[in-house]
């Protein structure tokens, strides 16, 4: 076989196992787990690095991908143009699922610094409010005696 096609067709298993881990992590980021997300991250990191590698074989073929395609048999270039659709369309997917969980970061974020601003300005009301109930008054002289 073709070895370009055999990068597509390991390329294409890579980025259904980064789908699978965008699903993971999706997961790990609506429930709030840090430390499985970076986990996630961490395997998603990897399969970059393979598909990173792969791409030294595809891209040459990929730049100049129709005179590539009219080099293959019939037959495989059939094969070789689904595989670039679905992986187009699982990177789309992965996106997306990147996108939302980018989203849903950012308002976990600003929930947090809106407590945080909350907390500090009731902490300051505390110790003004400790301060003035708390300092002693000069004594008060009658003076009228």
């Amino acid at each position: 076989m073709d070895p370009t096609l055999t990068a597509l067709q390991r390329q294409l298993a890579c980025y259904h196992k980064l789908a699978q881990l965008a699903d993971v992590q999706h997961t790990c980021v609506e429930q709030n787990r840090t430390r499985d997300l970076m986990q996630i991250l961490g395997q998603r990191q990897e399969v970059l690095d393979q598909i990173a590698d792969l791409e030294q074989v595809i891209g040459p073929a990929k730049r100049r991908w129709s005179d590539y395609l009219t080099e293959l048999p019939a037959d495989d270039r059939g094969v070789a143009e689904k595989m670039l659709a679905e992986t187009r369309q699982l990177l789309e997917r992965i996106t997306r699922v990147d996108t939302d969980d980018s989203l849903i970061l950012q308002q976990r974020k600003l929930s947090v610094s809106r407590d945080v601003q909350r907390t500090i300005v009731a902490q300051r009301v505390n110790r003004s409010y400790a301060a003035a109930a708390y300092m002693k008054r000069p004594a008060s002289v009658d003076v009228q005696k």
